[in-house]
């Protein structure tokens, strides 16, 4: 139970990675809210581990504080946010990618992370504690051909992290970043174009564990780091990956 008594908040909470660390943080004692673009969905999961659901869209500023409002007043306080959410473009030539979809990848994956700061950081502040983690990627440290802008978001996703960890130390939050490889989730078709035997023959060659990451394997390093046992890391960027980016 090394997170009893703590309070999290995780963004797309509701399948995939985010999934996978809401029931880990559940399992080992956490209050959750599960907040995700598609309420039915949070509803139903923070049904399963007793948690709490909020519908929000992390790409928009009000819907966002709004979110965070009604955490303090459910929870009264959050401890643990864990900032999952995230979408890709299609496998596409960098200058053939559509602004819109640029732009949609950006506000989700990255002023989302900004967005969730601006209203949690002062809670946070005030509590004088907290650790925030951040849902990169591989992408983001070893890029793959065809997902560029993907890719950069997921590296800005890196570096806020440790930007985030260098300003808020003093506070008493920590701030890290995860980066796992390409996982069983919603997103594997999308960052292999097509999901076919062939693709996902070519995509494991490049993991020499042999295996896509899982949601299980996500929640199991977000808790270390969420917990009390990772009291002296701030700014990782911990790779969950098989040892893909060696």
């Amino acid at each position: 139970m090394r997170l009893q008594g703590k309070t999290a908040i995780v963004t797309g909470g509701a399948s995939g990675f985010g999934a996978g660390i809401a029931r880990k943080f559940a399992a080992e004692g956490a209050r959750v809210m599960i907040a995700d673009l598609n309420g039915d969905a949070a509803v139903s999961m923070a049904a399963e581990i007793g948690g709490v659901a909020q519908q929000v869209d992390v790409a928009d500023g009000a819907s966002v504080s709004a979110m965070a409002q009604a955490a303090i007043s459910t929870l009264s306080r959050i401890d643990i946010l864990v900032n999952n959410a995230g979408i890709t473009h299609l496998p596409t030539p960098l200058e053939e990618v559509a602004e819109d979809e640029f732009d949609r990848v950006f506000a989700v994956n990255c002023k989302s992370v900004y967005l969730t700061a601006r209203a949690l950081v002062p809670p946070m502040k005030a509590a004088g504690a907290g650790s925030i983690i951040n849902v990169a990627s591989t992408a983001g440290i070893s890029p793959r051909p065809r997902l560029n802008w993907y890719n950069a978001s997921k590296g800005w996703m890196i570096t806020a992290s440790r930007a985030m960890a260098v300003e808020l130390a003093p506070a008493g939050i920590r701030v890290n970043a995860l980066c796992p490889v390409a996982g069983e989730t919603p997103l594997l078709a999308s960052f292999m174009g097509e999901d076919t035997p062939e693709m996902r023959a070519k995509f494991l060659s490049t993991i020499p564990i042999g295996r896509f990451s899982t949601p299980e394997d996500l929640g199991n390093a977000a808790c270390f780091l969420a917990s009390d046992e990772a009291g002296m890391i701030t700014g990782a960027a911990l790779t969950v990956d098989g040892g893909r980016c060696i």
